[in-house]
């Protein structure tokens, strides 16, 4: 029998060389982990600064500087007087009527002590003429007078402040400014206040009272005669409504350090 078999051929296998890896590849490695550790390395410093910044204590914010206190709104008020001669109240007016009388102490007029105050004070008040009225006079024609009277506003240590002056003419019970409730004929007296200067003056800081005193009365009557009064104690004037602005003192403070006396 014939061997059908064919011989094996020898099949000769050579050997696959390795590829190499390119050079590139193996450097971007390198780059790669490296880039990576940067990475890492800021992230942890970026940390421990925040850690450090947090623990570090912190000042607290300087306090706003205080605002100064606004001051204090002024006051206008009847003026606390001591008047030597009350002539009373009006009945019309229902005012309260001062004598002013000649005088040279200044502890002998009126008196006007000041509140409290910062700054200069404001003074007003209106001065009246003072006539001696007759209903006899006046019915027969023989009560026309002209008056004019002027009195200063002292300092307690009897310095000149201001002066002031008023100046009317009196013919019939019209030209009075009001009659004062008293014991005389229907239950008013004879003396009653004629013609009105509002008086307003500029007190000094450090002025704590005043004084308001006569200087002289000047009168022109019907006959033409001038007839002139400067007697210390004659009443010769009167004034109503007086009054005081003034700017109160921070409070904390005190008022106007007083003149040295």
């Amino acid at each position: 029998m014939c061997n059908s078999r064919l011989p094996t051929q020898n099949v000769i296998q050579l050997p696959i060389p390795r590829r190499s890896l390119p050079r590139s590849l193996g450097s971007g490695r390198l780059v790669h982990v490296g880039s990576w550790v940067l990475t890492a390395v800021l992230f942890f410093s970026i940390g421990l600064a925040a850690q450090s910044r947090g623990s570090t204590t912190r000042r607290p914010p300087a306090p706003a500087p205080a605002k100064p206190a606004a001051p204090a709104a002024k006051k206008t008020e009847p003026a606390m007087i001591e008047c030597p001669q009350p002539l009373g109240t009006g009945v019309k007016t229902m005012r309260t009527f001062c004598d002013v009388q000649i005088e040279r102490d200044p502890n002998k007029g009126i008196v006007i002590t000041l509140p409290p105050h910062s700054g200069p004070v404001t003074l007003t008040f209106d001065l009246h003429n003072r006539h001696l009225y007759s209903e006899e006079l006046v019915k027969t024609g023989r009560a026309y007078r002209r008056y004019t009277t002027s009195i200063g506003v002292m300092a307690m240590d009897n310095t000149l402040l201001s002066r002031a002056a008023v100046q009317n003419e009196f013919r019939t019970a019209a030209d009075l400014v009001d009659r004062i409730a008293g014991t005389g004929p229907g239950g008013l007296k004879a003396v009653a206040p004629t013609g009105t200067e509002p008086i307003s003056m500029m007190i000094d800081a450090e002025e704590q009272k005043v004084s308001i005193m006569g200087e002289k009365l000047t009168e022109l009557g019907t006959d033409g005669q001038r007839s002139e009064w400067t007697t210390i104690d004659r009443p010769i004037a009167i004034i109503s409504n007086v009054m005081v602005e003034y700017q109160p003192p921070a409070p904390g403070r005190r008022g106007a350090t007083p003149r040295r006396r």
